[in-house]
């Protein structure tokens, strides 16, 4: 809220409408059916990352239709959303991470790609998204 605030107070628009639409999405969460009184941090985290992946998958249609004006709204919105989640493992940190689990569940060939990203899709949550988790999994699992 301070946030939205502080962005309404310099007129960016950019933060106050990336802001209001987390904003709305939370309140929608919390008022959906069968919904708890309070979302918890992880939930807020899912909440937080499922808007990410949902304004990647748009830049990648627009970009692909040339459409820079809104490939460029997008990324404005993707920078603030990211500003509230926890900073994301680069490849190397995701690569090694991914080795422990596979060495751990014991996993040797593709075949065994679900045990290993129902462990690693538990233990990154938040800290890796899950498309580059599963291709982590995949790439590593395959050599």
């Amino acid at each position: 809220m301070d946030q939205l605030k502080q962005a309404m107070r310099s007129k960016d628009e950019a933060a106050l409408r990336t802001l209001r639409a987390i904003k709305a999405a939370i309140l929608v969460e919390k008022t959906a059916a069968g919904a708890k009184d309070e979302l918890t941090e992880a939930d807020e985290l899912k909440l937080l990352q499922k808007l990410v992946k949902q304004r990647k998958d748009s830049l990648e249609i627009f970009r692909t239709q040339k459409r820079e004006d809104l490939a460029k709204t997008e990324e404005e919105e993707i920078a603030i959303i990211e500003q509230f989640l926890p900073k994301q493992l680069s490849e190397a940190e995701l690569e090694a991470q991914v080795r422990e689990i596979i060495a751990a569940a014991g996993a040797s060939s593709p075949a065994d790609m679900g045990k290993v990203m129902g462990v690693a899709s538990r233990q990154l949550a938040g800290k890796a998204d899950g498309k580059a988790i599963s291709e982590m999994v995949k790439k590593i699992l395959a050599s």
